[in-house]
């Protein structure tokens, strides 16, 4: 059959008309709390920003904030990977029995700042050392700042640690905590503030950037600045559904993930940290206390005590924390 001269122009119009109006592929993103908080800000936002801005017709993301599709933590691994969202982002320390290796992140004293366990918890995973991953696009890993001790009582020193019940991120932390007397409890940070109003418990760790983020800060007046562990954070995307995006797509968010969202998060949780800090130091109804030279002493030889025994429970944990000391060498070698 015989396509005329005239009925070329018409169909290559009927093509492009075809594309321009083809619909973007939508991807479903969780998250458990607000788009307002300083995780979504730091960690969500800027991926979700340049996705949407650079994926034209291809690709969008749609946001579903405050548990809309699902508020338990521990429940959003499987949310992904059943196809109720494509996208969430993840707390593995409500998951140990998945994300088995993560303790040599959460490891108290390890890291100083941010920077130090963003980045090395981002090439842990880049490198494959980190196991529980394998079902996921790793889209980000972070860390936030070591998490300080906030409470309803007063803590002007560790011995007033002693016996008070504190929300942990973690069991290495919880663990960590134990050791220098408090009653520890491993409890979702959105489910956190529930349990100090109902004087289930009198304190909790947060980093400074988030404690007000879901009410800790406004139900706890004493600060006690005592860096303890990182909370690692995550955010996931379902492998498979990865996998059968177009070439295009994929490289989209390639693009836009690892060391790139890494570094986004790292400079907007650093100026979060610091206005709140600098907020609860001004606020004369609140009491913040630097730990003494003594405490600081006491607190490390305790962090130093879980460490050993977490690398020696295993040679696998020893790896581990070869791997994490090598990378973390190379990152304070690196201004």
């Amino acid at each position: 059959m015989r396509i005329s001269r005239l009925s070329i122009p018409a169909l290559v119009l009927l093509l492009l008309s075809a594309t321009a109006s083809a619909e973007p592929i939508t991807l479903k993103l969780s998250f458990f709390t607000s788009d307002r908080t300083v995780a979504y800000q730091a960690a969500i936002k800027p991926f979700v920003d340049a996705i949407n801005r650079n994926g034209g017709s291809l690709l969008l993301i749609e946001i579903y904030p405050s548990g809309t599709l699902g508020r338990v933590q521990k429940e959003l691994p499987k949310l992904v990977l059943d196809g109720t969202a494509d996208i969430a982002f993840i707390i593995p320390g409500q998951n140990p029995e998945r994300f088995t290796d993560n303790a040599v992140v959460e490891l108290p004293g390890l890291f100083h700042d941010v920077r130090e366990a963003t980045l090395t918890y981002s090439r842990l995973v880049a490198n494959g050392v980190l196991t529980g991953y394998q079902d996921f696009f790793v889209i980000g890993v972070y860390a936030t700042q070591p998490e300080i001790i906030n409470s309803r009582k007063p803590l002007d020193s560790l011995a007033e640690l002693k016996g008070q019940r504190i929300r942990t991120n973690n069991q290495t932390q919880a663990r960590a905590l134990a050791t220098l007397g408090a009653v520890t409890r491993v409890l979702a940070f959105n489910e956190t503030t529930s349990a100090l109003a109902s004087g289930a418990l009198d304190g909790a760790t947060t980093p400074p950037a988030q404690l007000f983020d879901v009410g800790i800060g406004r139900l706890t007046s004493h600060h006690y600045l005592l860096g303890t562990s990182v909370a690692p954070l995550t955010l996931l995307m379902n492998r498979k559904v990865f996998d059968r995006l177009p070439e295009r797509a994929q490289a989209l968010i390639r693009r836009y993930s690892g060391e790139w969202t890494a570094a986004r998060f790292i400079d907007a949780y650093q100026i979060a940290d610091k206005q709140v800090l600098d907020e609860i130091e001004a606020d004369p109804r609140r009491t913040v206390v630097v730990p003494s030279a003594a405490d600081r002493q006491t607190a490390q030889r305790a962090f130093r005590s879980v460490i050993t025994a977490w690398a020696g429970a295993s040679a696998h944990n020893r790896e581990l924390l070869t791997a994490a000391e090598a990378e973390l060498a190379k990152i304070r070698s690196t201004p």
